[in-house]
């Protein structure tokens, strides 16, 4: 397994709340390291940081953060520049804004920022990001592919993510663009990769144990492949129509949850059981 820390994931579905009820960015605040709840906002994947940057540093600070670091980081320049891994050093929360998660490895793959970006998550900080953000979380990603298109054959685009956690894959803008077929045909090439299909306004959180907790007022799709009984993928041409037999399915709201190793869904209460207890619930 790739995650072996004591930090945090957050995933975060896009067009989440900052202004009347920011339920998600709250939530991703209350799991800061103990003493540091200072925030590096990362705007790499953005074509446009500064039109979104002060958003952020306005909800953030409303939300009870510490400082809040600004960070546009558009080029590989940027990606190694001291002062920017600074700024992530210093802080107990890094978030990556929505954007391009294409744009966002190739500037970040192998710089010094994301060194001390997986440093800091190593040390406890909580790593979160919203749409191309969250889709790039992981060891693999998605990056394209059109819904209408998706059950056939090479139709979704995948890959390597910022590898944060492995054996997932995460959807986000989920429910609102359709896009269930995309993960099943992640599924059907890669049955033991979960899907995760963020709706706006919600996230999950990935804990330490691997536990998936779902949070914010949309909803979470997992799209399971493991126990796949047939799919005629294997014997496609590109571009051929995709059948698969026996995906499992699931639907979670806030406080549910989801165990990624054991395959097993977990009530709320279940949940609240395995958190720490210095989490607040």
């Amino acid at each position: 397994m790739l995650q072996s820390t004591t930090g945090h994931l957050v995933a975060i579905g896009g067009a989440e709340d900052k202004q009347s009820e920011p339920a998600v960015l709250s939530k991703v605040v209350s799991l800061a390291p103990e003493g540091n709840n200072d925030v590096a906002v990362i705007a790499t994947a953005s074509g446009i940081p500064d039109d979104i940057l002060p958003a952020y540093e306005k909800v953030f600070t409303r939300l009870g953060a510490g400082r809040v670091h600004l960070l546009p980081a558009q080029s590989r320049d940027a990606a190694d520049s001291p002062e920017n891994v600074r700024a992530v050093e210093s802080s107990g929360i890094v978030f990556f804004t929505g954007g391009d998660q294409l744009r966002l490895t190739s500037v970040l793959g192998g710089s010094a920022l994301l060194t001390a970006i997986r440093a800091r998550f190593a040390a406890g900080a909580v790593i979160a990001g919203t749409s191309a953000g969250a889709a790039a979380l992981c060891a693999t990603m998605i990056y394209n592919g059109k819904a209408a298109d998706a059950l056939h054959k090479g139709e979704v685009n995948m890959s390597a993510g910022l590898g944060f956690v492995d054996g997932l894959i995460i959807d986000t803008h989920f429910l609102e663009r359709g896009r269930f077929t995309r993960l099943m045909e992640v599924g059907a090439t890669n049955p033991e990769i979960l899907g995760v299909g963020i709706g706006e306004d919600a996230g999950v959180i990935i804990h330490p144990d691997r536990m998936l907790e779902a949070i914010g007022p949309g909803h979470v799709i997992l799209v399971d492949s493991r126990d796949l009984a047939r799919s005629n993928v294997a014997e496609l041409s590109m571009g051929g129509a995709v059948a698969i037999e026996h995906v499992i399915m699931h639907a979670l709201v806030s406080g549910h949850g989801f165990d990624i190793d054991a395959r097993t869904y977990l009530e709320p209460d279940e949940v609240k059981a395995r958190r720490p207890a210095s989490e607040s619930p």
